[in-house]
């Protein structure tokens, strides 16, 4: 595994490739050729002969060609917790996972509710040159969920759209303000859905496995408690409100409601809530103790039905990276979150393995829909479009092991689960950034 970073754009001519364009339903045989950092053309009247003299001409081997991945919900750490990642680590984890963009939460320190910081993590990212980074703003000063940031000015400073990331906005009148004013701007408002005093000094989900393994439990009903008090804020005040890694079915059944009803209501949720249930905590297992919990399989189904019938408009990895004290530790005490940067395509890709949905639906998750949800200039193949793309091998078997993750922690939830899809080459802005060999 090579990080094969080019210091500029070069002209690139992809061929005998399976393009997937999910936002246009594209899936033919052909190729790609770069120029600059834009798409100059591509379809199946690409080959190696027709590309111009100079090209660097990659043969794809018949593998998957497709936009970049858009991972809407990442940790960063830095500024604040370089000990558990940077925006180096991150961003090779992400162009590992063939992640070409991802918007991170505010929950740095310091905080993103100030456009100082907004400013920071942007150039920073910019001079490394791997992933795509963008922010959200945080909704409150400090993300003590009191007094509303400066969300006007945060968002002319580029912030796309606002939460208070792993926290939920508890106070009622505070989360009105919230929507009415990031309505007047056009902007959404994130909300990490859980009752806070509902979950507060919960290690899992209230059930069987729970009361067996003696630990203390977090209703299922502390998420939809929050989706049902939001979604009636969100018609209030006619503003735009996205759930983020919902992971109930109750939860899922009020947004479908609230659809059908005509709200300006999204939500996303992550791989471990279709791939993994409660069961997966084993014997205190902390790699998997996530926020919000693994649920039971009654649940972990209906997400997957959610994603089917399009009542989730989106999967993130949910890339939440602790240091290796802070997991070894008694489960109760342990710390909560997983990182998901480059499991985030092999997991998703279950859904299509296991014939539950088709491959350009699975994608369309993962590329086209995030970015749309956050007006991101990327998650599609057109002419002059940013050459951000993934190529990847969709049948590779491999087994996730720790150790091999290019994440500077290791906390996986997916550890020792064999998976099936794997990434080959990533390219952002016409550079290649991160190269498997074959």
């Amino acid at each position: 595994m090579t990080f094969h970073i080019d210091k500029a754009p070069r002209r690139l001519a992809f061929v005998n490739a399976r393009l997937l364009d999910p936002a246009t339903d594209l899936d033919t045989m052909g190729g790609l050729v770069t120029d600059g950092e834009m798409i100059a053309d591509f379809g199946p009247h690409m080959s190696a002969d027709s590309v111009p003299e100079g090209t660097t001409i990659i043969d794809a081997e018949g593998h998957c060609l497709c936009p970049g991945l858009v991972d809407i919900r990442v940790q960063l750490r830095e500024p604040g917790e370089e000990h558990k990642g940077t925006l180096a680590s991150t961003g090779e984890a992400a162009t590992a996972g063939g992640v070409t963009s991802m918007v991170c939460l505010p929950n740095t320190n310091p905080v993103i509710d100030d456009m100082s910081v907004v400013e920071f993590v942007a150039r920073r990212a910019r001079l490394l040159g791997l992933t795509k980074v963008y922010t959200y703003g945080a909704i409150t000063q400090g993300l003590l969920g009191n007094r509303l940031a400066e969300i006007g000015l945060l968002s002319d400073a580029g912030a796309v759209a606002f939460t208070d990331g792993v926290r939920s906005i508890a106070n009622a009148q505070v989360m009105r303000q919230a929507l009415s004013y990031a309505r007047s701007f056009g902007l959404i408002i994130v909300q990490h859905a859980e009752e806070p005093t509902l979950a507060e000094n919960g290690d899992m989900n209230a059930g069987e496995v729970s009361t067996r393994l003696g630990l203390s439990g977090i209703p299922r009903q502390a998420e939809v408690i929050m989706v049902e008090r939001d979604l009636r804020l969100a018609e209030l005040t006619d503003g735009r409100i996205h759930f983020a890694h919902l992971s109930t079915a109750a939860a899922i059944d009020a947004v479908r409601a609230a659809k059908a009803r005509g709200l300006d209501v999204t939500c996303d949720t992550a791989p471990p809530y279709f791939a993994l249930n409660e069961n997966a905590v084993g014997d205190y297992r902390t790699f998997a103790k996530l926020s919000p919990p693994l649920r039971g399989e009654d649940d972990r189904l209906a997400v997957i039905q959610g994603l089917i019938d399009g009542t989730i408009d989106a999967i993130a990895s949910d890339h939440a990276p602790q240091s290796e004290d802070a997991k070894r530790l008694p489960f109760s005490q342990a710390a909560f979150g997983g990182v998901g940067l480059e499991t985030l395509l092999a997991v998703s890709l279950e859904l299509y393995h296991n014939g539950q949905l088709p491959l350009l639906d699975v994608l369309r998750l993962l590329t086209s829909k995030p970015a749309n949800l956050m007006g991101l200039p990327a998650g599609h193949l057109a002419k002059n479009a940013p050459a951000d793309l993934t190529l990847f091998d969709l049948d590779r078997p491999w087994q996730v092991r720790e150790y091999e993750l290019h994440s500077k922690s290791k906390n996986t939830p997916f550890d020792y689960r064999p998976v099936q899809g794997r990434v080959l080459l990533t390219v952002v802005d016409g550079r290649r950034v991160y190269s498997i060999g074959a």
